[in-house]
């Protein structure tokens, strides 16, 4: 059976990759071991961006704000050269399921308080857009 930390990990890539194909991303995995988890094309600009998944989780040493690890596993920071985009996935059982990204700080942590997480990470939807797909090729992206 598999480590629990291991299930984790891919449950959370799984639940990111959902709310991006949801939200209108194309998404794909490389085939050769790379520094992010997978890439994904935007629906709306076309740009092609790299992803590192991580769980989120509340630090209760810091006001239970979310916190997302943005290092490797030497423990270095990820740098933008090679990661676009942070993407986590909230981890807490007590919690809804959520999906944020936000671009790479170069740091081995991101956080962000829950009043202004909001502002400071965008959050995708798992919910299926439908909206996206019936609209695209008219012009118009909701």
């Amino acid at each position: 059976m598999a480590h629990l930390s291991e299930v984790v990990g891919i449950y959370s890539q799984l639940i990111a990759k959902a709310a991006l194909l949801a939200n209108g991303w194309i998404v794909g995995e490389p085939e050769t071991a790379e520094p992010f988890d997978f890439w994904a094309r935007d629906p709306i600009t076309g740009q092609t961006r790299t992803f590192q998944c991580k769980t989120i989780f509340r630090r209760p040493d810091r006001n239970n704000d979310y916190v997302m690890r943005s290092k490797n596993g030497r423990g270095n920071p990820y740098s933008k050269s090679d990661v676009d985009f942070i993407i986590g996935v909230t981890g807490d059982e007590m919690e809804p399921l959520r999906v944020f990204y936000a671009e790479n700080e170069e740091r081995t942590e991101m956080w962000a308080a829950a009043s202004k997480i909001d502002k400071k990470w965008t959050e995708l939807p798992i919910r299926l857009n439908r909206d996206i797909f019936e609209n695209k090729g008219k012009g118009e992206i909701a």
